[in-house]
């Protein structure tokens, strides 16, 4: 008997779902995929680790809803050709409720500049008395990932005079899940204020900033970051200065991720949403990893 030819595979909408570090994620996931034309709409489901390719499509632009289960749900815009071929990377954030651990590096791989810090914040809020490593074990996760958060972006913000801003911290005296307060000498605000007339910096309201008890306002500006920018924020009693300093969403997640609006609504801003910015919008590495 005659072996009849195969008939070739139809082409289709292939999808691939990636995390910040271009790595296929090991779930599967629910999309819904609809013409925006015609308005028709498919429902598939993508097994773990590989990419999908959706059958059945026509030419023209689809919106494709992505619901991960251990991801914030995305929705983004795929074209098909005219031959019925598509094939789009949709890149994913961590849904920081899912994250079952961080890893953090120990104390003795950080950065010079953390150790330096870390050593000299005898006096932080909550943990006085403690310094160095065991000041450092101390943190709960979320302290944890918020110092390394706004430490990284720190050590990457060069000022006109050539160093960076984190080495102009003396001492931590308050850690927040969102924020940093540390002692700082007048120069940096004098430095960043200079910087700010080089474009590297921008001024920025310091209203939602709300100074030490003794302390008065003394400008805040922020690197010019379409998300993930640092804000300085200054105070000072006159000879001592303290400085506000956190990494700030700016709707980051919905705009490099195309996390689905509803997705973020009435939902605080957590530091790991800080760590798949830094990492998926500037390249830059807090130092942590987040198992989901």
């Amino acid at each position: 008997m005659r072996r009849l030819p195969s008939m070739p595979e139809r082409p289709g909408l292939t999808l691939r779902f990636a995390d910040v570090h271009d790595q296929l994620i090991g779930e599967p996931v629910d999309l819904t995929v609809r013409h925006t034309t015609s308005g028709k709409t498919l429902v598939a489901r993508a097994p773990a680790s590989r990419r999908v390719t959706v059958r059945n499509v026509v030419s023209g632009v689809y919106h494709v809803r992505i619901d991960p289960p251990s991801y914030l749900p995305s929705a983004v815009f795929a074209m098909v050709a005219g031959n019925g071929e598509g094939d789009t990377t949709v890149r994913l954030a961590v849904d920081a409720v899912k994250v079952k651990r961080a890893r953090f590096p120990r104390f003795a791989d950080l950065l010079p500049d953390a150790r330096r810090l870390l050593d000299a914040s005898a006096a932080l809020l909550g943990f006085q008395g403690t310094t160095s490593g065991a000041l450092y074990d101390a943190f709960d996760d979320v302290r944890r990932a918020g110092l390394l958060n706004v430490l990284a972006k720190s050590a990457d913000t060069i000022l006109t005079n050539g160093r960076t801003v984190v080495s102009y911290l003396t001492e931590v005296t308050e850690l927040r899940g969102d924020r940093v307060f540390a002692v700082v000498p007048h120069e940096l605000r004098e430095e960043t204020k200079n910087s700010a007339r080089a474009g590297l910096f921008d001024e920025a309201p310091s209203g939602l900033h709300h100074p030490p008890a003794g302390f008065t306002s003394a400008g805040s500006f922020k690197t010019p970051d379409h998300y993930g920018n640092l804000q300085l924020t200054f105070f000072s009693n006159g000879p001592d200065w303290v400085a506000d300093i956190d990494v700030d969403d700016a709707g980051g997640l919905a705009h490099v991720f195309q996390v689905a609006r509803n997705a973020l609504t009435g939902r605080p801003t957590h530091p790991y949403d800080i760590h798949q910015i830094l990492i998926g919008h500037q390249g830059l590495d807090p130092g942590y990893g987040l198992e989901v």
